[in-house]
């Protein structure tokens, strides 16, 4: 029986995974996944992703290869797996690829979407894909004027996070953007590859952007200068989801993998209630 390249889109809620990567003693999205492959296929089953999300981070569209030798074909491998796999993990679709087509080095861009939750109100809904940064006023207008500049092929190394195997810090920054809809704030951020723990660092500074703590231009500044000692808060977890990763052909549509976690949003008149209703 001939060996197939099987390619998959996936979603995970990262709440309770100790991120994608296999790990010593800890609950992964990649040991989960392999275990199931490696019971249908009664052997061990690799399975390679696009990137590595850290413990907590979502992905709405993360995408994954592995060789099988199976009568099963290759677009029925989804519903194989989700009958399987646990509640948090999601299989959105599977195809054959060539087999020089590979998930993470045929990718061509990777984009990501950090959440920041800026309503007083907690809100039980909200909290595991957000942060609630309701502490100071965001002003979404200059956190886009810092991340214009970023826009460019760039030496990242003051958001690049301590143990990574990377060997470089260069990144080709494809599209930067900051709105608001209501209460959220989004920060979108699409790149060739991202840093170990860029995202979050980057999020944590732009921050004090928002407030008005750092102005645009110190920011630019502090990358520019790879002044890594003064980029000290790394935005939490929860907020962050890789939204998609992009090939120059893709083996599935665009309605499986382009823009696939909803959108928050709130009534407007739930913004103009009193915080006490007594």
């Amino acid at each position: 029986m001939l060996t197939q390249r099987i390619a998959l889109v996936i979603q995970y809620l990262g709440t309770h995974f100790h991120g994608w990567q296999r790990q010593p003693n800890q609950r992964t999205v990649q040991e989960e996944i392999e275990t199931v492959l490696g019971g249908v296929l009664n052997q061990p089953t690799r399975v390679i992703a696009a990137g590595r999300t850290d413990t907590g981070v979502h992905a709405a569209a993360q995408v994954a290869h592995f060789e099988a030798s199976s009568p099963i074909p290759p677009e029925r491998w989804a519903g194989v797996l989700n009958s399987r796999l646990p509640n948090d993990i999601l299989v959105l679709a599977s195809a054959a690829v060539d087999s020089q087509w590979h998930a993470r080095f045929s990718a061509v861009s990777r984009r990501y979407r950090y959440i920041l939750y800026t309503h007083k109100q907690p809100n039980l809904f909200v909290r595991p894909f957000s942060w609630h940064y309701y502490y100071a006023p965001l002003d979404e207008s200059l956190i886009q004027e810092a991340l214009n500049p970023l826009v460019g092929h760039h030496h990242l190394a003051a958001f690049h996070r301590a143990g990574s195997q990377r060997q470089h810090s260069w990144v080709e920054v494809q599209e930067a953007k900051c709105d608001r809809h209501g209460p959220f704030v989004q920060i979108e951020v699409q790149a060739n590859g991202f840093l170990y723990g860029m995202m979050r660092l980057l999020v944590g500074l732009l921050v004090e952007v928002g407030t008005s703590e750092r102005d645009p231009s110190s920011f630019k500044d502090l990358w520019v200068n790879e002044r890594r000692s003064e980029v000290k808060y790394a935005a939490p977890a929860q907020g962050l989801c890789l939204l998609r990763v992009a090939y120059p052909e893709s083996p599935f549509p665009p309605e499986i993998w382009w823009d696939t976690m909803p959108e928050f949003a709130l009534s407007p008149s739930f913004m103009k209630l009193p915080y006490s209703l007594h």
